[in-house]
């Protein structure tokens, strides 16, 4: 099978490349290399296209040729989102409605390859002030642009199931880490360059907001699974299910690392939520998805990527 995957020389892009290749998948990347990097692709069988989301031409030749699309692409956090909400908007609104778009014409041309399968890489972000653990059938109440544009970019997946039958699938990602994440601003990876640069960690807060942190490989399973997927128009959690304090996130990185390094403590920042976590009982029950490794070991494999590649 031929997958387009947007974004695919980011974090999340360069793991799941990888085990999609261990699969027998044929890949093509679609990356602007603004924060994603070409050496995480390096010496992979993958075809590379530079280009952006936001270039509907582009996409138009290139989804054609394809079966699958993981919707990747995206401005991913919300920092950025508060300084630029346009930004934001631009690329995680009208980027995602340009694949869906170029999907639309590509199943309605009779020498199209693609079966439209499309999954789309959303976050807890658009449930905002929800009251964990989060699911499914909870309203969003995002709190920050970033969480907005993601909802809206989820919505028109799911109108575009419902309109055109294109079969999406959302997968709303837990806090996720793991190798390849060097150039990110998320919490887990700026605590390890923090302690691999010999720097204090700087923790916004008091450390007791909570996240659900799933492993990077999990996540990548996930995808694959819902590659395989027939049901269309449907969201799931990926998470653990397990919620964790950023205090305690702290300790765990310290005893991986063997490190004592100095905290300094941060304002809390806009936008952020104070705690978050999720139940994945559909992702279990109808993906037949189970997070496989603990933080402890999560964060030691990342801690040891971050000494040995960064």
């Amino acid at each position: 099978m031929s997958v387009l995957v947007t974004g695919g020389a980011g974090f999340i892009g360069a793991n799941l490349v990888r085990l999609m290749l261990e699969y027998g998948y044929k890949i093509t990347v679609l990356d602007n290399f603004s924060t994603g990097r070409y050496a995480y692709l390096e010496g992979l069988p993958v075809d590379i296209v530079e280009g952006d989301v936001l270039d509907r031409d582009l996409l138009a030749k290139v989804i054609r040729s394809h079966h699958s699309i993981v919707h990747l692409a995206a401005q991913t956090g919300v920092p950025g989102s508060l300084i630029d909400p346009y930004k934001d908007c631009e690329t995680n609104v009208v980027g995602t409605l340009n694949v869906l778009e170029a999907c639309r014409a590509a199943k309605e041309s009779s020498d199209t390859k693609v079966s439209q399968k499309i999954v789309f890489a959303s976050s807890n972000a658009p449930l905002g002030r929800q009251i964990p653990p989060a699911s499914e059938d909870k309203a969003p109440l995002p709190v920050s642009p970033y969480g907005a544009s993601k909802l809206a970019a989820e919505a028109y997946c799911l109108a575009y199931y419902g309109s055109w039958g294109l079969n999406t699938i959302v997968l709303r990602f837990g806090n996720v880490y793991g190798p390849f994440s060097e150039h990110k601003g998320s919490v887990v990876p700026e605590f390890f360059k923090a302690i691999c640069n010999n720097n204090v960690i700087t923790m916004h807060g008091d450390g007791e907001q909570t996240r659900d942190f799933v492993y990077v490989a999990d996540l990548c399973r996930a995808v694959l699974l819902a590659l395989d997927c027939d049901m269309g128009g449907e969201v799931y959690q990926i998470a653990t299910g397990i919620e964790t304090s950023i205090n305690r996130l702290v300790e765990i990185v310290q005893d991986v690392s063997g490190s004592d390094t100095r905290i300094c403590n941060a304002p809390t920042r806009h936008g952020d939520v104070r705690k978050n976590y999720s139940m994945i009982t559909k992702a279990r029950e109808i993906l037949g998805w189970e997070p496989e490794v603990n933080l402890n070991l999560g964060l030691r494999e990342t801690y040891e990527w971050f000494v040995n590649y960064a």
